[in-house]
């Protein structure tokens, strides 16, 4: 099992992380045959990790049924890049107050994963932010069904990291998935989470 705290998170990013724009994260990782989009939308989400004095943890939303796109999925705080944000940061920061209630004085940005493209046409930048309690959470309820936690640990633990496979246009895909009580973590989500796990730990053990 492996212990992460907040220093070691920050030491993970220390300098930064140039983003492989060439080819990046997407869907496509577990499909060879599947092309991402030529012309992809910005978008980008918080990877929030939350320092509770029993140990770190991870912030997820689940999707409000009524929402045309991707209904009661599991999904970080984000969207889509507007044209007043000032950078895939500001876009982050300002979709996680939107959706969760949770203002940026609380969130310290610690760094950024791949670019992740998805065949939706969507090219996401993953912000990692650590947040300090005591916050707010206030849940959109025309976009956010339910605001949840799960330990940090969970996801460190590669065993954790399944691959499931459905069939989509004729064709089997496979993806992530990392199903948790409830809640079943999959897709996008589930493949910038494989990132940053990349990032905190050594492939020893991949």
């Amino acid at each position: 099992m492996h212990n992460f705290d907040s220093s070691r998170l920050r030491s993970a990013f220390q300098g930064g992380r140039p983003q492989d724009t060439e080819k990046g994260r997407g869907d496509h990782d577990l499909n060879p045959d599947m092309k991402p989009p030529v012309k992809n939308r910005p978008a980008s989400v918080l990877i929030p990790i939350v320092e509770r004095d029993e140990g770190l943890t991870m912030l997820l939303t689940k999707r409000s049924e009524d929402l045309p796109v991707h209904p009661g999925q599991v999904s970080f705080p984000g969207g889509r890049a507007e044209s007043h944000d000032d950078g895939p940061v500001d876009t982050a920061l300002r979709e996680t107050e939107e959706e969760v209630g949770i203002h940026r004085r609380h969130i310290d940005i610690v760094g950024q994963l791949d670019l992740y493209s998805t065949r939706t046409g969507f090219e996401i930048t993953p912000v990692v932010g650590l947040l300090t309690p005591p916050f707010d959470m206030r849940a959109d309820p025309m976009e956010v069904q339910e605001i949840f936690e799960v330990p940090l640990a969970f996801f460190l633990d590669r065993k954790n990291h399944e691959r499931h496979s459905r069939e989509w246009n004729n064709k089997i895909r496979s993806f992530y998935a990392m199903p948790y009580g409830d809640y079943y973590i999959w897709g996008a989500t589930a493949g910038m989470l494989v990132n940053f796990v990349d990032v905190l730990l050594p492939r020893v053990d991949a």
